[in-house]
């Protein structure tokens, strides 16, 4: 697996701190573990990693500096500099380098003031609100970006209204998959989720539209409006490989599971309502671990009520893909049996109901694999799932 050769990690001020400063927001990791962490991930990664930590912003750039002689990406987690050092934003944009910005805590729910980063513009992703994992998904993400390149496409003009556009090498027109990450609709989660199933089904031959969706405190209208028109966007699209719109699945999870049932199915909705009139009309969905039913999520009190807080409770009609059925669109529906987050027992109730209505439904159910295993690019469970989807989406 091609990757980057050499990340350098920075930590900002206070982050020598860690394990005692605030262990109930920044937890109980020391500084020295978080290091030697970052290292073993980068070796899992084929990454050779450096790590440093000031509490100096000057120091902080003159290692910056230095990265243009040794480093091929940076992460970095700049501590408060977040939020005011425009001279550590220069320096990132100077040297030139792929960086992800990485915050341990949730700094959207937080202060304000911490939400505001003068860092972000110039890093290829931020990545906050998921603990000290967070910097492997930020390697993560950095490996795949190296592995297959993608165009980052704005199709509106919120910031979270992007996607990353993958196209594989041929003469096309090439099928194309519509990714859309889950996370319980909240904001933490993003579309790094599906880096490794966009670059492995670009590399089966298939374009992948990995997007990103207004979601957490915003509601589920924004969301919705988000998806559909990303979707749509696929119509205005010019690449050098041909897309072949007549084939086009839309596969989520989790929560992005939930979505990519509804915006396939969005033909179902009543003449007239808002999302009702698709410019791009999917010939497969997907749900890998999907939430297929609101009511039943709603009633299991999934994830800390996700579901009342994003969609109201009931939720409204016409938001759960169970209340569309039929779909009249060919599914394809993977579930685990040891998923502790989403009950495999939603997916088996939702394809007894989708059959019954006269949909077409394969139904994939792993023994003993959980929420996430179905979406590492590397397990057999994802393989029959890719597998299963692309013959269904191109009758192969």
């Amino acid at each position: 697996m091609q990757s980057p050769a050499r990340v350098l990690v920075v930590n900002g001020p206070n982050l020598n701190l860690l394990g005692t400063r605030r262990p109930d927001i920044y937890g109980s990791t020391t500084l020295a573990e978080l290091e030697a962490a970052c290292r073993a991930w980068g070796t899992e990664f084929g990454v050779t990693v450096d790590a440093f930590q000031s509490n100096h912003e000057g120091a902080i750039i003159d290692r910056i500096h230095r990265a243009r002689q040794d480093t091929d990406a940076i992460i970095i987690n700049p501590g408060a500099f977040t939020h005011y050092s425009y001279a550590i934003h220069d320096a990132l944009e100077a040297v030139g380098l792929p960086v992800v910005e990485v915050h341990i805590s949730d700094i959207t729910s937080r202060e304000v003031w911490r939400s505001h980063s003068v860092i972000s513009p110039v890093c290829v992703a931020t990545i906050y609100g998921r603990g000290t994992g967070g910097y492997r998904d930020a390697l993560r993400h950095l490996m795949f970006r190296t592995e297959v390149p993608a165009r980052l496409v704005a199709y509106g003009s919120h910031p979270d209204q992007v996607a990353d556009l993958r196209v594989p090498a041929g003469p096309g027109p090439v099928p194309l998959a519509v990714l859309i990450h889950g996370g319980f609709w909240r904001g933490p989660w993003r579309r790094d989720l599906m880096d490794g199933l966009a670059v492995d089904l670009t590399k089966r031959g298939v374009a992948t539209w990995n997007i990103e969706y207004r979601c957490d405190h915003l509601g589920w209208r924004d969301a919705f409006s988000d998806v559909a028109a990303a979707v749509d966007h696929l119509a205005s699209l010019t690449t050098d490989v041909p897309l072949d719109l007549g084939r086009v699945a839309i596969t989520g999870h989790s929560a992005g599971g939930q979505l990519a049932l509804w915006a396939a199915g969005r033909t179902r909705l009543p003449a007239g309502a808002p999302w009702a009139s698709p410019l791009v009309r999917a010939r497969l969905a997907v749900a890998v671990a999907g939430i297929v039913d609101l009511h039943m999520a709603r009633d299991g009190h999934l994830d800390g009520d996700a579901v009342e807080e994003f969609f109201g409770d009931p939720p409204e009609k016409g938001t759960s893909p169970a209340d569309l059925l039929p779909l009249g669109v060919q599914q394809v529906i993977a579930h685990g049996t040891a998923d502790d987050l989403v009950p495999v027992e939603h997916s088996r109730t939702y394809v007894e109901r989708a059959r019954a209505s006269g949909d077409e439904v394969e139904y994939l159910e792993f023994d003993q694999a959980d929420h996430f295993v179905l979406i590492d690019q590397r397990s057999a469970e994802w393989d029959a799932i890719a597998t299963t989807a692309i013959e269904s989406l191109t009758g192969n």
